[in-house]
This record gives structure tokens, sequence and C-alpha cells, in this order.
């Protein structure tokens, strides 16, 4: 390091600030900057105020709701912006150069404007960072620094192989990706709520349009940022051959997921809103992801199951070609009970039941002579599984008891008749040990 160098610079830096220090125009363009922020500081609380009762006045969702919840957030530059604006006015009617104050005008317009077309956007931790490469850059170019920066960054290198990678060829790279990547997730989540409104695609081939969109603008921002940062992308051929032997060993399961998911959309077999049942998960399918399924039972429990277990493992869809499902529901009656009546009074207690169709008609039969009752069988049919199938089989067997206490109909539970017989006096009574041999 040379120490004499460093030593001049200092001088020199210590010296241009003492003529700046001595300067009455420059301290006074200072002391106007800092009067403006102090004040715009502390009356910024006002203003917010004043916005935040004029949003009031307007229903939740109006387009000026949302500008004055962005207004009163800018509540601090936009005072200290009106100050400086007025001083500037003054400096240049009493004539000195004022250039401290217009760039500190500039700045503070850049950051209102940034600000303001950011704060529209949904994801905010991107809408921050994009706005503070926008006003960085911007401020650079208002001080006049935005040249020497990039000629500065430029000469930072340093080869790696044949390759130079420069310190502005990688700043370039993060501004680039961080608005790209802006860019691409608002427009897909656009793209995305385009899709799934569309009622000319069914709802597997909207998740997979929406995927497939997703994953085509997510590549596309990847080789925009590489080709910006001057990286060649025919670097990454022997990198990609690596990454697929790679994904062949260690993310097998990973990308079988993947797959199998591609395949459940393309087929149709199962689909969000299908009812289906997989070993003991019985739910409405919420949503199909890259590498599972969600599903939500009755209990509000959510199971995310693979989706490579949906097509190796058996999967009852209970809703696969028509949502339309039969239900069973075992009854007795005792043997003195007229059947046909029975049949017929099973049948219009169902049929009194919401939730049963009327077509398909609900259908009671004779299943045979039990031990204690005659077994009777309703068949009936339900259109909503998803809604539940055990609780409107109690619907119905509720509505079967009621009728029956009507009727005077008796439904039998087990009963074991014992007889004693008695053993006449001087028989012979065996003993446990000879019973036994």
């Amino acid at each position: 390091m040379d120490t004499e160098k460093i030593r001049e610079f200092f001088e020199q830096s210590l010296a241009h600030l003492t003529a700046l220090a001595s300067d009455v125009n420059i301290l006074s363009q200072l002391l106007a900057v800092v009067g403006g922020l102090v004040f715009a500081y502390f009356t910024r609380r006002r203003l917010q105020l004043g916005f935040l009762g004029l949003r009031g006045r307007f229903p939740d969702g109006s387009p000026l709701t949302k500008i004055f919840e962005i207004l009163a957030t800018l509540s601090l530059p936009l005072i200290w912006l009106a100050i400086e604006f007025a001083i500037l006015a003054i400096f240049q009617g009493v004539g000195p150069p004022s250039h401290i104050i217009s760039a500190i005008c500039s700045l503070l317009v850049a950051w209102i404007v940034i600000n303001v077309v950011t704060s529209l956007a949904e994801n905010k931790i991107w809408a921050r960072l994009v706005a503070f490469c926008a006003w960085t850059i911007a401020a650079l170019n208002i001080l006049g620094l935005l040249t020497p920066t990039l000629v500065f960054l430029e000469d930072l290198a340093f080869n790696l192989g044949e390759t130079r990678i420069s310190m502005l060829g990688v700043a370039k790279a993060l501004v680039a990706g961080i608005i790209v990547f802006w860019v691409t997730f608002g427009l897909s989540r656009f793209l995305e709520a385009r899709i799934h409104k569309s009622t000319a695609l069914t709802p597997s081939v909207q998740v997979l349009t929406a995927k497939l969109v997703r994953v085509g603008l997510i590549s596309a921002a990847v080789l925009i940022i590489l080709s910006n940062s001057g990286i060649n992308i025919t670097a990454f051929a022997v990198f990609s051959g690596a990454l697929g032997v790679g994904i062949g060993f260690g993310l097998q399961k990973i990308v079988s997921n993947l797959i199998s998911g591609i395949i459940l959309l393309l087929d149709r077999s199962i689909k969000p809103g299908d009812v289906i049942e997989v070993g003991q998960t019985y739910g409405r399918v919420n949503t199909m992801g890259a590498r599972y399924a969600s599903v939500i039972t009755r209990d509000a429990m959510e199971f995310l199951i693979p989706n490579e277990d949906l097509i190796t493992q058996q999967v009852i869809n209970w809703s696969y070609s028509s949502k339309n499902v039969r239900l069973r529901a075992p009854i007795g009656v005792s043997y003195d009970t007229d059947i046909p009546k029975a049949l017929e009074l099973i049948v219009g207690a169902a049929a009194e039941v919401p939730r049963v169709l009327s077509n398909p008609a609900p259908k009671c039969l004779m299943r045979g002579f039990g031990d204690s009752a005659i077994d009777l069988e309703l068949r009936f049919w339900i259109a909503d599984p998803e809604d539940g199938c055990r609780n409107v089989t109690s619907e119905v067997l509720v509505s079967v008891w009621k009728l029956f206490k009507k009727e005077g109909i008796n439904v039998p539970f087990p009963q074991r008749d014992i007889r004693v017989e008695m053993v006449p006096p001087g028989s012979p009574v065996l003993s446990a040990n000879e019973d036994e041999a």
C-alpha cells in the first residue's frame, strides 16, 4: 500500500471539505435541506392522518382508497419536497446557485415516483428491492456519478478460466434479477388468475397450464439474467449433464413425484374438487402441486399425499365420472313385522332426507333371515359426497327410527334362551375331575 497516495487523498479531501464549509451559499443550502427535513419529520403525522381520513370516506376496494394509503406512507418525502421546492424558488429568485437543493428535489421526486409505482405490487419484498435498485440508479444519475461508478465497477474484475467476471456484471445480474423476477412473478400471478377463471378449461388442465406458464416464465427470466451478466450460457452444458446424473440418483423421489403429478394432470384421473379415498384417508382434493396433492378431510385435516402414491396405490375416486354415490344402510325388523309395509316405510323415510336423490330413487331389499331379525338393506343415492357420507346415513336411519316408532314396528336385538333342567334325586353327579377325565 502506498501511504503517500493515501495521505495525499485524505489531505485533498479535507481541503475540499474546508473550502465547502467556508462557502456561505453551500452552508445555506445545507441548512435549508436539513431544516426542511426536520420540519417534515415533525409535521408528517398530521398529513398522514389527513390522507387516512380521506381514505375512510371511500368504500373498501376503491382505487382511491389504495392511492390515499400510498400517499399516507409518503407523507415525509411529500412535505420535504414541497418545502425544498419553495426554498429552491426563493434561491432562484435571489440569484445564488442552488445545485444542492435542486439535486435534493430531483432525488425526492424519484423517491416518490418509484415508491408509488412499486407500492401497487402485491409482493412487498420484491417491490422494496426494485424500489431500492431504481432509486440508487436514479440518485447516481442525478448526482452525475453513474458513469464513474460504472467505470469503477468494470475495473474490479477477475478471471474464472476463460471467463472475465467484473463487479459491474455481478451488479447488473443482481439488478436485472430483482427487476426480472419481480415482473415475472407478477405476470405469472396475473396469467394464473386468468387461466383459473377460464371456463373452457377443465380444472386439471388449468393447473397444468398454470404450472407450465410459471416454469416457462422463470426459465426465461434465468436466461435473461445470465445473458445480461455476460456469462456464457454454453458453459452450463457440462454442469447440466452432471446435474442430470445427480437427479437420477439423489433426487429420484422428487422427480418421480414431479412426473407423477404431470401424468395425473394429463390423464385427469384426479383433479381438484374430486372426493377420493387413499388408504385410510378420505377427503376432497383441494390443490395439486408439483410434488403432492392436498386432501382435506371432513375433520378439516389437510393431508399432503405424494403424487407417486396416487399413481402406484389403489385410489377410490368417488367423483371420477359422476358425483352420484350409492350408500347402503342395514336395517333389522322383528319376525312379526309386515315386511311389505316396512319396506315402503323405509323408502318413504329415506326420501324425506334432503340430500337423498329422488332419481335414482331409494330402494329397500330383504337380504335374508337372521338369528334375531329379518335383515333388510336400504340403498339410496347422494350427489355431494364431499359433504360427508356417514352424516347423511345417520339422518336416514334417524328418519327410519322415528317412522318405526310411529307405526309400532319393533327393531329386535339379540336374545338367548337358557333352559335349566332339574336333576332327579339320587342321580350320580360327576365331579370336576371326573368330567375332565
